[in-house]
C-alpha cells in the first residue's frame, strides 16, 4: 500500500517544487499554470498525460484556453504520496522549458 507523506516530508517536498502549494480543503497538492495560448497548453497537457499513463497516475486538472489549473493527490492514500511528488517534478521540468507565467 501506498503510504501518504507526513505533513513534514510533504512541507520539505513542497519546498523544493515551483509554484505548487497544498489544495485548500484537501489532503493534495495545486499548481496554476498559463500559457501563450491555447496550441501551447494543450501540447504542456499531452505531454503530462503520457507521463501519468506510464506511472499510471493521473492529475485532476481543468483548462480554459491557455490557463491549466492541475491538483496532484493519491486516491488509494487520501493524500501526498510520493507519486504525486514524482510527477509535480516532472511537470516543473515540462513547464520550465515551456513559455508560461
Amino acid at each position: 500500500m501506498i503510504q501518504k507523506l507526513t505533513s513534514e516530508a510533504r512541507a520539505t517536498e513542497l519546498s523544493q517544487l515551483d509554484g505548487w502549494q497544498v489544495a485548500e480543503g484537501r489532503d493534495a497538492i495545486a499548481r496554476s499554470l498559463q500559457f501563450a495560448d491555447f496550441n501551447e497548453a494543450f501540447g504542456f497537457m499531452t505531454r503530462v498525460a503520457i507521463k501519468a499513463q506510464e506511472m499510471d497516475h493521473h492529475p485532476e486538472w481543468f483548462n480554459v484556453y491557455n490557463k491549466v489549473d492541475i491538483t496532484l493527490s493519491t486516491h488509494e492514500a487520501n493524500g501526498v504520496t510520493g507519486r504525486d511528488i514524482a510527477l509535480a517534478r516532472f511537470i516543473d521540468g515540462i513547464a520550465k522549458s515551456t513559455r508560461h507565467s
